[in-house]
């Protein structure tokens, strides 16, 4: 993989995102649910432990769709072969390439928390390669960057993701980053706004 195709996330992430109108598709009353809505939010809750948030809240729109991606998320959470830093880590790369600042807000900590060093997470929020990843980190960083730009994956790199983490450690990672970024699109979408009193966590890029 040469330098040019993996400008890490400058590229892909510089398409500017509209963030300065109001939350498109926001909470919906739970008074207002449509019956469907209500088995999709209550099924939710039952799995989670939580109230739909975040991705969910516009994803309930079309309540098959929220309760199906629910699913696939708990799986590659807390269920892939790959470990819970090596997830949390390909997750930032996904929000930054998509520029999604809820999606950052959440998974930062629990990045950090996991293994990921402050400075690696640092790099990848300013859109640069990080020199201070694990290797592990440099392999998946790679196979998603590879990934969401070229929309495939070398084969060089496919082969150490098999040689690491086998097949199913491929397609799980294929599977993060396709979810994270439809989590990401649909955010993008609504225009999903962070917590109150939040900072944005991301800052622009610049092309």
């Amino acid at each position: 993989m040469t330098d040019a195709s993996r400008t890490d996330a400058t590229k892909a992430g510089a398409t500017k995102t509209d963030t300065t109108h109001a939350d498109r598709m926001p909470e919906i009353p739970a008074e207002a649910y449509t019956e469907a809505q209500a088995a999709a939010a209550e099924a939710f809750r039952a799995e989670r432990g939580v109230p739909v948030f975040g991705p969910f809240v516009p994803l309930l729109r079309s309540p098959e769709l929220m309760q199906c991606a629910s699913r696939m998320g708990l799986y590659l959470r807390y269920n892939s072969v790959l470990p819970l830093g090596i997830s949390e880590f390909v997750i930032l790369v996904v929000a930054r390439l998509w520029s999604q600042q809820f999606e950052w807000h959440v998974h930062a900590p629990i990045a950090l928390k996991a293994g990921v060093a402050p400075e690696t997470a640092r790099a990848v929020a300013e859109g640069r390669r990080p020199a201070t990843m694990s290797a592990d980190e440099a392999l998946v960083y790679d196979f998603s960057i590879e990934l969401q730009h070229n929309r495939a994956v070398s084969d060089p790199t496919y082969a150490a993701v098999v040689a690491r983490f086998g097949e199913q450690g491929a397609i799980d990672l294929a599977g993060l980053n396709g979810y994270y970024a439809l989590l990401a699109m649909t955010m993008n979408v609504a225009r999903t706004g962070l917590p109150d009193g939040a900072a944005r966590p991301l800052p622009p890029l610049v092309p």
